[in-house]
Formats: C-alpha cells, sequence, structure tokens
C-alpha cells in the first residue's frame, strides 16, 4: 500500500502546482469576499484543523478543547462535516446534549465518538458549517462551537484557529496534493493562531523539536505546543464484564483498526507492551459488517489470540456484532503541554471580552 502510494503521489506531482495554485487562490477570495463569502458568527468559534491528509488526532484535540470550555462555564456545541455518516440533512443533530440521536453509520463514527465522550455537549453534522453552527446557537442556546476538520472550510471566520500535525508524519513528503499529503501550500498555516504536535514520544521527540523550531522561525509569534497520547483503559464487548489495562496486557490480541494512519494504532499497543499476535488494516472510516467480524474472529483464533483489540473509533462501529469472542477497545487520552491551557484561557477571555 505504502508502495502504491508512493508511486501515486510521484505521477501527481505534474499537479500539485495546479493545486496548489486553485486553494491560494480560493483562500484569497475567501479572505476578500469576492465570490466567496465568508461569515462571522455571533458567538466564538474554535477551528480544529491539520494541513495534511490523514489523522493527525483532530478528535482527542477536539474533545480536550471542548472540556476547557466546559470547565470555564461555557456552553459549547461541536459542528462536523459528519465524514462517513449516511445521515443527508443539512443539520444532522447527533446529540443534543441530553441524549445520543443517531447511530454510528448514519452520524459517521467520529461525531458519534464525541456525542459519547461529551453526552452533555450537542453534536451537530451537516455540509455547510455555517448553517450547522447556527442551528446549534438557535435551537440549543450555546454560546461557542468547536468545528471539527475545519482548516480548509473557510466559510465560516474563528477566533482560533488551531492546527494539528502528528508527531509520526509531520509535513509527509512535503508536496501538495496529489503529489504528497499536503491539503494546501505550507504558506497556509500563516491563517492558523497556532500549532499542535500530537503523538508526541520518546522515539521522535528529537525531531519534533526541530520541527517546531522551523514552525516558529517560519511563522514567528505563533505558538507551537506539544500532546501526548496517555491510554486511559479498556472498553470491553461484554457489558457484564470489566478488563483494566493490565489484564488487557497479559492477554493475546489481535488487533485491527480503520483509521487514517493504522500503523500508528500498532505502533501504541507495541509501546503499551500488549502482546500483539497479528494485525490487520482496513480503510478509514470502514464501515464493518458481519463477515469483517467473522473473518477477524477467525484469524485471531488460528493464532492463538484470547481477544481482538481495536481503536474506540472503530470499537462504537461494532456493537452490532458482538458475540462470544471478546473485543476490547484501547482508550487514549490526549495530554497537553501546560502551556496550552494557559493560552487557551487567555484566547478565550479576549473573545469573550
Amino acid at each position: 500500500m505504502k508502495q502504491l502510494l508512493f508511486v501515486l503521489f510521484l505521477v501527481g506531482r505534474i499537479f500539485s502546482p495546479l493545486y496548489s495554485l486553485v486553494m491560494v487562490l480560493r483562500s484569497y477570495l475567501y479572505r476578500k469576499n469576492i465570490l466567496l463569502k465568508s461569515q462571522w458568527l455571533p458567538v466564538p468559534v474554535i477551528s480544529i484543523g491539520n494541513l495534511t491528509l490523514g489523522g493527525t488526532g483532530k478528535t482527542p484535540m477536539v474533545r480536550y478543547v471542548t472540556r476547557i470550555l466546559l470547565d470555564r462555564g461555557l456552553r459549547p456545541a461541536i459542528a462536523s462535516r459528519g465524514y462517513g455518516g449516511k445521515a443527508a440533512g443539512k443539520v444532522n443533530i447527533v446529540s443534543d446534549g441530553t441524549r445520543i440521536l443517531l447511530s454510528p453509520d448514519m452520524s459517521g463514527d467520529e461525531p458519534f465518538m464525541l456525542a459519547e465522550a461529551l453526552p452533555w455537549v450537542p453534536v451537530l453534522t451537516g455540509p455547510e458549517r455555517v448553517r450547522v453552527a447556527r442551528h446549534a446557537i438557535q435551537e440549543f442556546g450555546v454560546n461557542c462551537i468547536v468545528m471539527d476538520d475545519a482548516f480548509q472550510h473557510l466559510a465560516v471566520r474563528r477566533d482560533l484557529d488551531l492546527v494539528l500535525f502528528s508527531a509520526r508524519t509531520l509535513l509527509g513528503n512535503g508536496w501538495v496534493f496529489p503529489g504528497g499529503e499536503l491539503r494546501e501550500p505550507v504558506s497556509a498555516l500563516g491563517r492558523a493562531h497556532g500549532f499542535v504536535i500530537t503523538g508526541v514520544d520518546s522515539g521522535n521527540r528529537a525531531k519534533v523539536k526541530d520541527f517546531q523550531r522551523w514552525l516558529q522561525g517560519t511563522f514567528p509569534g505563533k505558538p507551537v505546543f506539544g500532546g501526548e497520547y496517555l491510554p486511559t483503559g479498556i472498553w470491553y464487548s461484554r457489558p457484564d464484564t470489566a478488563c483494566t489495562l493490565i489484564e488487557a496486557r497479559e492477554m493475546k490480541v489481535f488487533a485491527f483498526a480503520g483509521i487514517a494512519n493504522p500503523d500508528s494504532f500498532r505502533q501504541t499497543l507495541r509501546q503499551e507492551g500488549f502482546s500483539l499476535v497479528g494485525f490487520r488494516e482496513f480503510k478509514d472510516h470502514h464501515g464493518y459488517a458481519a463477515r469483517d467480524v467473522a473473518a477477524l474472529v477467525a484469524a485471531a483464533q488460528v493464532l492463538g489470540a484470547q481477544a481482538l483489540i481495536t481503536t474506540e473509533k472503530d470499537f462504537v462501529k461494532l456493537r452490532p456484532f458482538f458475540g462470544q469472542f471478546p473485543i476490547l477497545a484501547l482508550t487514549i487520552e490526549l495530554r497537553m503541554d501546560q502551556g496550552f491551557d494557559l493560552f487557551m484561557a487567555e484566547r478565550l477571555s479576549e473573545q469573550l471580552r
């Protein structure tokens, strides 16, 4: 798969300058409100996004930022595109802040996971984030909006624009799509108010430090923060049975993941000391069927595994297929640099004034 991607990117480099030009022109038109209009909302808007294709930990970051807002007594709502969800309305209410109203296949896996993790926060999806956010303000009385995966969604002006990078991939090969992983040229980072590098650990810390220095030198005055993932527990497919991290590490497990960077999950399991006997990758946002689970269980049993293990994002879609063979999910939280919470507090104070 990686070799195929390398070849595709190599061929795509012919078209990268054209795509870059289109994205620069698009940003300019939005900034000047020429043909493409960018609207302010009556409440503060925080955008969590990225410059690269693939996963950078946006969902854990949305969860982290939303909890900061709640701790400060604010009433946030989360607005998402709802990628992978079947709900086709202009506004789809995943959660009204008291109960979850849509299933994972209708809402999309990430909005559903956020609704479960933040049961008191309205979560809404739709193709036009302006419409979605206005609906949340009018119907639920929220006083701030967190937009998921919105760095390129320029139709909404934002008061705080955070761009995330994965510590494992950073800028990828440095080429703009279709020649590489960048959604826009690097110059687009000038729109951001701050940068966050997720998944920092002992193995990549030196590389991350170099990248931080480059960001600070290229975009002076914009803060750069780091965040590491910390395993916090285990979800178990048997609701009447508990399983601790210690117990899970003692099992032989067969792992699988349908996320943007499945290998990052495999590395996390190994770093955390899990006894991994096999691993299978699915495409991002994979819609699981009974046959997928049956095949995974069969492969696990052949290799002597005692359980399957996957990500939270995958686990929420597997509930209709739970059976006798245990399925675990490793729950992970993002822990940020100490300065990030202070930065958020200062920015929020400015906006609320």
